[in-house]
């Protein structure tokens, strides 16, 4: 069979709070969130028949690990909040709670995703790329990348 390009994606989910200083609105508070994020890779079949992972692009269970380990492990159940903002300097924050992080950007939906394509790039092997990535939010809003309107 000919190797051709397959797209193939993992859909994950995980919880986490954010709080977007300076929001003229009401997510300027800290509120938190069940996001789903859909990854989807690209790249050709495996074609040697020696190879066990053979007609696949990349096993789905080694796509699992590298978006838990270098995505979902980071984000899920923590607070993001942006360094240089007033909730950062909260007294005892960081004393009480273990899962903070403190990005060097406002942690809107965009920016997180663009976070999350740069740490999933990072670890993809060379066979396949990251296609487009979907971060949803709620069930109704979401950001998405798609490398084909980056290059």
């Amino acid at each position: 069979m000919k190797a051709t390009k397959i797209r193939v994606t993992k859909v994950f989910t995980f919880d986490m709070a954010h709080a977007l200083f300076g929001y003229d609105g009401p997510c300027k508070n800290i509120h938190g969130h069940t996001y789903r994020l859909s990854v989807t890779l690209i790249g050709r079949q495996i074609q040697d028949e020696n190879n066990p992972k053979q007609g696949m692009v990349i096993d789905f269970s080694d796509f699992k690990q590298i978006v838990k380990k270098n995505v979902i492990d980071v984000f899920d159940h923590t607070l993001v909040l942006k360094d240089d903002t007033p909730h950062a300097k909260i007294q005892g924050l960081t004393d009480n709670f273990e899962r903070i992080i403190y990005s060097e950007y406002q942690p809107s939906c965009e920016n997180l995703l663009l976070d999350m394509v740069i740490r999933i790039e990072a670890k993809l092997p060379e066979n396949v790329e990251l296609h487009n990535v979907k971060l949803e939010e709620t069930p109704t809003s979401f950001a998405e990348w798609f490398r084909g309107d980056n290059v």
